[in-house]
């Protein structure tokens, strides 16, 4: 007679790109503020463009809070690992000429695109344009003023804008708003993330990064001038350094915390909405 098995079934692994959006503290807030920005999105269109510092992960935990969404992202060197994640496609975006028709989606996003580029004219148009009347832009980018005491702190330690391909280092929510009526739409509202102890958080682990685990010769899959692996051949690479994360993530993500004592609503990066006119 055959004795049933009692092997028990086996729990697919996580994805990577999940295991790390999990572990992050600046990504989870970022997720955090423009869903509350963009407000319900049950049934609603919605688009999310980013930039090279984005594998998938953000995108899950967008779709996973509703809405029917499409995905861009401007660097093509992500776009056929992080589509086969998503299980959905991936467009590649031309900052001036958009793959969309006008005014098809109720809600886009635009995450930390506007400080890798000068001109930013056809970029602004073309999210005015996809936006369907009455619905809503929401950019974020890094904050751009350059007095915050991090920010002097990372150029003082050779982390500057030109180490995250920023030809700014970011843009004040004053000057987003004003980008946003340049085309006709009208800012909303607006918050920021990312505060101090935060900040102070990820500077640590981006200046690891950058100036210890990327530069090992025993590491040669990781792109030398990137602060976090972009793909799974660097995070495989790194396996053993983000083991180690993991073991630590718990007190940095703590000492994160320390965030809510400071008042005020802005952080070391900023989003703002706009509505388009009916």
């Amino acid at each position: 007679m055959n004795t049933p098995s009692t092997a028990q079934p086996t729990t697919p692994a996580i994805p990577w790109q999940q295991q790390m959006y999990q572990k992050s503290l600046k990504k989870r807030q970022k997720v955090d503020l423009l869903l509350g920005l963009a407000g319900p999105i049950a049934n609603k269109r919605c688009l999310m463009i980013s930039g090279h510092d984005n594998n998938g992960g953000m995108n899950y935990a967008f779709r996973a809070a509703g809405g029917k969404w499409s995905w861009g992202q401007v660097y093509q060197s992500g776009i056929p690992e992080m589509a086969e994640f998503l299980g959905d496609p991936v467009s590649h975006i031309d900052i001036n000429h958009f793959p969309f028709a006008d005014g098809i989606f109720d809600v886009v996003i635009v995450i930390d695109v506007h400080e890798h580029f000068k001109d930013l004219n056809g970029l602004n148009r073309e999210i005015a344009r996809i936006v369907a009347p009455g619905g809503l832009a929401i950019v974020t980018t890094p904050n751009g003023d350059t007095r915050l005491p991090m920010a002097v702190l990372k150029r003082h330690v050779g982390m500057g804008p030109e180490i995250y391909a920023h030809v700014v280092q970011g843009y004040r929510v004053s000057e987003l708003q004003q980008m946003m009526r340049s085309v006709d739409l009208t800012p909303l509202d607006w918050g920021g993330y990312s505060r101090f102890f935060t900040e102070a958080a990820e500077l640590a682990i981006n200046l690891a990064y950058v100036k210890i685990i990327a530069k090992k010769k025993d590491h040669p899959d990781v792109i030398v001038g990137t602060i976090a692996p972009t793909n799974k051949k660097e995070a495989d690479a790194v396996r053993k350094e983000l083991r180690m994360y993991s073991l630590i993530y718990p007190f940095m993500y703590l000492f994160s915390l320390l965030d809510k004592l400071i008042p005020g609503r802005s952080g070391y990066a900023v989003a703002v909405s706009a509505r388009k006119a009916q």
